[in-house]
């Protein structure tokens, strides 16, 4: 049996990792190359002539003077953070299957857990926002699908005590898994999903579902759609055109539920991007972490009353 190229790759080892970011002046040299790919250019008067300040990691225009950061209007704004701790994180949540959690992580970076935290949910914003630009097309499997703890009351669909999203995988013309959306929404509601349809969904894209009643919205948003009723059936035939939609739920739970004891259903799009972010990524490892540098130096900061920090319960 031929290994699985995805599963066997070689990816980015730890010490291969240290070796070419192990440094801050080798990560600022990343950055400068990341951020101004054909070179430095002044933002205020495009002048492509620079000197770098001794004192402060500032770089000056030639021309009007102009001082700019390499940081400045990106997701790292204002960070007081080496930035070999946030490469190291870059590290820690792209080459992991599972992922990490926050307080793992600010044990790893060797900070504090509010720190860690504020680490961790701006990588994840940055993951959230870059494939909320990419739509899915060709074939498509969709689900309802909730999040949320054991608690007393009505259980699966229409229960408060957990959170609804919306699972999608874009299939292969051989079926197989390509891209995955994972959207929390604020319930199954036939204008939600005519929202998150015309939103997610590239133009000639068939969409299969259940016979959820929201689903029709798929077909009002102007995409065709195939409803499959399954109800509590175990069947795999009756299942099999909703495969790698369960596979993806299954492996998603179960590595949340392996990091986490609890998630705030206010962070949870955050957490689900984390996965999505890695999975659709998933047949370049190696490269993923200057993807996701690259990515994060062109988002908007993100401050932690944005983030919802404030309301976080370790």
């Amino acid at each position: 049996m031929s290994k699985n190229k995805i599963q066997f790759q070689k990816g980015l080892s730890l010490p291969e990792f240290s070796k070419n970011y192990g440094t801050e002046e080798q990560c600022l040299e990343a950055l400068l190359k990341l951020r101004w790919p054909e070179g430095f250019e002044c933002p205020k008067c495009q002048c492509k002539a620079y000197c770098r300040l001794k004192r402060r990691a500032l770089f000056q225009c030639n021309a009007c003077r102009n001082q700019v950061s390499i940081t400045a209007g990106t997701i790292y704004h204002s960070t007081k953070l080496p930035l070999t701790k946030w490469f190291l994180a870059t590290y820690l949540m792209t080459q992991s299957k599972s992922g990490i959690s926050q307080l793992e992580l600010a044990r790893q970076l060797g900070v504090s857990s509010n720190t860690g935290a504020m680490v961790y949910h701006k990588l994840a914003q940055v993951m959230m926002e870059r494939d909320s630009y990419k739509p899915l097309s060709g074939n498509v499997e969709i689900d309802d699908a909730y999040w949320g703890g054991k608690k007393k009351g009505k259980r699966g669909r229409g229960s408060e005590n957990k959170t609804p999203f919306i699972a999608a995988v874009e299939k292969s013309a051989d079926n197989h898994p390509i891209h995955i959306k994972l959207s929390v929404v604020s319930g199954f509601k036939k204008e939600e999903l005519k929202q998150w349809s015309s939103k997610h969904l590239a133009s000639g894209t068939i969409a299969v579902s259940d016979g959820l009643r929201c689903f029709t919205a798929i077909e009002e948003a102007g995409f065709e759609h195939k409803v499959v009723i399954v109800g509590n059936s175990k069947d795999p035939k009756k299942l099999a055109p909703f495969n790698w939609v369960n596979t993806i739920l299954g492996n998603l739970k179960s590595a949340l539920s392996g990091i986490y004891h609890k998630l705030s259903s206010a962070h949870l799009p955050r957490h689900l991007a984390t996965f999505q972010y890695r999975f659709n990524r998933r047949f370049v490892l190696g490269d993923m972490i200057n993807r996701l540098i690259f990515v994060s130096l062109r988002t908007l900061p993100m401050p932690a009353r944005l983030l919802k920090l404030e309301d976080y319960h370790w």
